[in-house]
């Protein structure tokens, strides 16, 4: 017997040094449309890139990276 699940997907990036998780706030949302949902409330991810999706505990994550900040 095959069993499926659909996995769940988050969202990360690292702000002010911690990392942070958000939640996705709509599984019809393309990885890029919740990255704009979100840029009103963290504006570095207007300059953000994304990489994944990763399997990592039963979820599916993203990774908003930026390299805004950095020196070098």
């Amino acid at each position: 017997m095959i069993v499926t699940a659909k996995l769940e997907r988050v969202f990360l990036f690292k702000h002010n040094q911690q990392e942070r998780t958000l939640s996705d706030p709509s599984a019809n949302f393309s990885p890029q449309e919740v990255m704009n949902f979100y840029a009103g409330t963290y504006p570095i991810l207007t300059t953000s890139k994304i990489e994944g999706p990763e399997i990592r505990d039963d979820r599916l994550e993203y990774r908003f990276t930026t390299t805004l900040g950095t020196k070098g």
